[in-house]
């Protein structure tokens, strides 16, 4: 499961990588010893390669879920979504299946005042990083039921 008190930072993997490094070097003579720069510089493409390497593999997971949301209902096919999204939950993905975050979205189709979700956002807790923008259908806007109006104006004069 993941844990957000565990979220990637890439300056302080980078710190925990070169004091590690440091205390390994020591241990070589002084002679052999690779300068501090050109540690820091590995330690640094390291990491950066890393985190593009997570992003590239947390991109082709989402493209998984989207293939498996998007190939019907069967029973077998169900199976394989639901372990899809428990993966991506697993690595820290955040799929947004409502309207509350319309930022994480673009309108593609539709008229109206409402909303509704053609595609869920994906977002990664450990960077912040929008994965894929969510897409969304304009529809006309929820009418209210006929007794709502009157409790409103009900509610409006208990106010006054």
């Amino acid at each position: 499961m993941y844990r957000p008190d565990e979220l990637l930072n890439p300056a302080d993997l980078l710190k925990r990588f070169f004091e590690s490094a440091q205390g390994l070097i020591e241990g070589i003579p002084a002679e052999d010893r690779p300068k501090q720069g050109e540690v820091l510089a590995a330690i640094r493409q390291g990491v950066l390669e890393a985190f593009r390497t997570r992003e590239e593999h947390l991109a082709r997971m989402v493209e998984s879920d989207l293939e498996a949301r998007g190939s019907g209902n069967r029973m077998s096919t169900l199976k394989w979504q639901v372990s899809v999204r428990k993966a991506l939950v697993g690595l820290g993905v955040r799929v947004v299946e409502t309207t509350d975050e319309q930022e994480l979205f673009v309108v593609v189709e539709g008229e109206g005042d409402g909303f509704e979700v053609v595609r869920p956002a994906y977002v990664d807790q450990a960077t912040g990083k929008l994965i894929l923008s969510g897409q969304l259908r304009r529809v006309p806007a929820p009418a209210k039921p006929a007794n709502s109006e009157a409790q409103d104006a009900h509610q409006g004069e208990e106010k006054a």
